[in-house]
């Protein structure tokens, strides 16, 4: 079956592997910056407006969100990966088969979670000993995020489609929006109201609900690959599987990520408020530096996803060589940068001297291994868009050895300290991105496509 020409679909099985990728990731990458642009306002503003302790309190919570959604996360990118593959094979109704089960697979997935997260967030916090001055806040903004998770859902659903049907763009603009909206509510509730963390959260969930059902709405009326029958919303058991068999891997590989960095965060939080604090801070400024390689390896998995679909192997080897190599250069100008300017950029987030010296050092440790980093982007893109997920847990448990491995004896050591943690993470994206690398390059990834039979 043809493939439709929707103004905002594009075919990836044709053309420069080069051009499509860059073609694809730089909208990506702009409205990814924006939105950690945005995000960085709400640390500033919690930061400077309620206190840095509250800042602290936000940030040991960001390992157990990424916990809680990851099975979300997972399953949106696995229904993606099928759509990329049905797209490149040119099988239209099997596309919207795929999006109409999709409400089911990651709908329930959401509930789930959303309910977890919240009766468990206080015994979560106290089981990684968050600090006692911390704690209070931390409850209140983990609770109030796991509520906006359905609609986290959503937005992650959609956006997962249209790109894998080679939209890159309109996802960054409602994610744009929610960022706007995110930080105009930010300003009322916190400034204004005075709610504090509890004013953050609120902002952040209603900005993503309405994100969420404009980029929808957007979809069904310039996307005609959503606008679905009611056959099209029939349970197909052979799509859950697919998704299950994609999606489950994938959730669970960002799964054991985060209970690494959970792990971590246990760790961080022993040494006391100021240290965690400087951990919010390097990791906040890192979510944006992953922003490129995420792009770049977004924009690699929907190219592979389709090529596969079309049978295209040799295409799918040139457009991963091309997205490494842009990685590592983007790697290379970001470590000379945090060597040089650091302390400058640390400063963006407060004025306490002890914060600030703690911060610096960490991003000039981590930034020595960006290289990695964006390797590890690469490679795991290429994987799951060959439907190749199964390897994702491997790497999910590298994650955890490394991070639960290494983080307490590293910092045991006299002379390493308190630099064992940033030490730990540039350890673990080696490992994680070597081992990656060599899967790729075994070729095993060839033979996992997951539309090749209804089984």
């Amino acid at each position: 079956m043809s493939k439709k020409k929707d103004k905002l679909v594009h075919d990836m099985t044709v053309g420069n592997p080069l051009g499509l990728l860059l073609r694809f990731a730089i909208p990506l990458i702009i409205g990814n910056l924006f939105q950690q642009v945005y995000n960085l306002a709400d640390a500033i503003i919690v930061g400077r407006y309620v206190s840095q302790r509250a800042l602290g309190a936000v940030g040991a919570t960001g390992s157990i969100t990424f916990l809680i959604i990851s099975l979300v996360i997972g399953m949106s990118i696995g229904i993606g990966i099928i759509v990329s593959q049905y797209f490149g094979a040119g099988q239209e109704e099997l596309v919207k088969k795929t999006i109409g089960n999709a409400v089911y697979i990651v709908g329930s997935s959401a509930i789930i979670m959303s309910v977890i997260g919240f009766t468990a967030a206080k015994p979560i916090l106290t089981l990684l000993n968050t600090p006692k001055v911390q704690m209070a806040d931390a409850v209140i903004y983990l609770r109030t995020t796991a509520c906006g998770i359905i609609a986290v859902a959503g937005f992650n659903l959609v956006s997962s489609i249209l790109r894998a049907l080679g939209d890159s763009v309109s996802p960054i603009i409602f994610l744009t929006l929610s960022g706007v909206i995110n930080i105009l509510l930010d300003l009322l509730f916190v400034m204004k109201f005075g709610l504090g963390v509890m004013g953050v959260g609120v902002a952040t969930a209603i900005a993503q609900f309405v994100s969420a059902i404009c980029c929808l709405t957007f979809a069904y009326r310039t996307n005609s690959y959503f606008r679905l029958k009611r056959g099209h919303f029939k349970a197909e058991s052979f799509l859950i599987k697919k998704a299950a068999r994609v999606g489950l891997p994938v959730g669970g590989q960002n799964a054991l990520i985060a209970f690494s960095l959970v792990v971590l965060q246990r760790v961080v939080n022993d040494f006391g408020a100021d240290f965690v604090t400087s951990f919010t801070v390097v990791s906040r400024i890192e979510q944006i530096i992953q922003q490129p390689f995420m792009s770049i390896g977004a924009a690699l998995a929907t190219y592979t996803g389709q090529n596969i679909g079309a049978g295209n192997y040799d295409r799918v080897k040139k457009g991963f060589f091309t997205a490494t190599g842009i990685n590592t250069v983007i790697a290379l100008v970001v470590m000379t940068v945090f060597q040089i300017f650091a302390p400058n950029i640390v400063r963006i987030f407060g004025d306490d001297p002890h914060v600030i010296e703690l911060a610096v050092t960490g991003l000039r440790v981590t930034s020595v291994f960006y290289i990695f980093l964006g390797l590890i982007y690469t490679t795991r893109n290429i994987l799951n868009g060959a439907g190749d997920a199964g390897f994702s847990l491997v790497t999910g448990i590298i994650e955890v050895v490394g991070r639960c491995g290494f983080a307490k004896p590293l910092t045991m050591i006299p002379v390493i300290g308190l630099n064992g943690v940033w030490l730990t993470t540039g350890i673990t994206w080696f490992l994680n991105g070597v081992l990656s690398l060599i899967r790729v390059q075994s070729g095993k990834w060839k033979n996992k496509a997951v539309t090749r039979n209804k089984e």
